[in-house]
């Protein structure tokens, strides 16, 4: 990685960082060199609620120059239990999470460049990236993204941190390509997801999240500063309830069966996109149209005015409460369907009011 350049005129700028930094430069494993890598360094958030709103605060404070956010989903009151950049403010106005959080962290440190992307990651808006980011940081809250993360990581040899939990247990792993199993050497296939447990049948605890997340920065921040070889190599599993804390299986290697480690296939990278999906620990579906669609969201509005309730129209946002159900509606056709969890009938409220199917 290039070293950190500065114009002359930034001298006092130069020194105002280090003095920012002063504690993190004088741990001497990250020193100044180590400081002006993390300055350069980009990292791709995906998800920012609780573990993704964790990690992105504690990386924008370290000095990491350069954050890539992407969310699909909007500030609701019972988020703010365990996410941390977002207010009763955001809940209120129901804002796109990857914004809110934009703004949040530019107010914690403004030599940091965030960039907010109001999507959800598949196949194709993953290929659209256009600077592949140095780290993969997963806040996401299901395996198919997962997997996507860890398939396209694999294929561009981009170092990643997994993590995931629900009530007090969870688990995370730092994947290094071609160094360490991926995810899909440990989990081949995800398990049926009536088998797993969720947020809304187990709940979760914020101190988990803290736990987590603080490993997944952790890493983060060896791997961006140029120490590498101190890199847990292993599983992280924790239970902040029964007080259970361990690294296992170090010095796992890649799977001689593994499909991406081994094969190089990337089976996410080829699977079509899944239109409708339950949110976890939630009462709302999200809608995704068919590759290709295009929707303009002031004709909609125009169009559906007069049968719908509520409707609010932004640049980035159309909102209205149709057959008990609130719609919100963004760029291109996706929605969150909220008020049933039952794909079946957002898919038929979706075609009924957004129209395209």
């Amino acid at each position: 990685m290039a070293e950190l350049h500065r114009p002359e005129r930034g001298l006092l700028r130069e020194v105002q960082q280090l003095d920012r930094y002063a504690k993190q430069i004088s741990f001497g494993p990250i020193g100044l060199q180590g400081q002006a890598r993390l300055a350069e360094a980009r990292v791709l958030i995906v998800g920012v609620g609780a573990l993704g709103s964790h990690s992105a605060t504690s990386l924008v404070r370290a000095g990491v120059g350069h954050i890539d956010l992407v969310d699909r989903d909007i500030v609701e009151l019972g988020n703010l239990q365990r996410q941390v950049l977002f207010d009763e403010e955001d809940a209120k106005q129901g804002r796109p999470k990857a914004d809110a959080a934009a703004e949040r962290l530019a107010s914690f440190n403004s030599s940091c460049q965030v960039r907010a992307m109001v999507e959800d990651l598949d196949r194709w808006s993953i290929r659209e990236i256009q600077t592949l980011p140095d780290l993969i940081i997963d806040g996401t809250d299901n395996f198919a993204t997962r997997y996507l993360i860890n398939d396209f990581a694999q294929s561009k040899g981009i170092p990643w941190i997994y993590a995931g939990g629900v009530g007090a247990s969870g688990r995370a792993m730092a994947i290094l390509p071609g160094e360490s199993a991926c995810l899909r050497c440990l989990l081949p296939q995800a398990a049926p997801a009536g088998e797993l447990a969720s947020c809304e049948t187990d709940g979760i605890l914020e101190p988990l999240i803290a736990q987590l997340s603080a490993f997944q920065v952790t890493e983060c921040l060896k791997i961006l500063s140029g120490n590498r070889d101190k890199v847990a190599r292993g599983i992280l599993t924790v239970d902040v309830w029964e007080n259970e804390y361990e690294l296992k299986l170090r010095g796992l290697s890649p799977s001689a069966d593994c499909p991406a480690c081994a094969r190089q296939e990337y089976p996410a990278l080829k699977d079509e996109p899944i239109r409708s999906m339950s949110l976890c620990g939630r009462d709302g579906v999200q809608i995704k149209p068919p590759a290709g669609a295009s929707i303009d969201l002031g004709r909609l509005a125009a169009r559906i005015a007069s049968i719908v309730e509520n409707l609010e129209e932004g640049p980035h946002l159309l909102r209205f409460t149709a057959e008990q159900c609130r719609f919100h509606v963004f760029p291109g056709g996706r929605a969150l369907v909220m008020g049933t969890s039952e794909e079946a009938r957002a898919r038929s409220l979706y075609d009924r009011y957004v129209g395209i199917s």
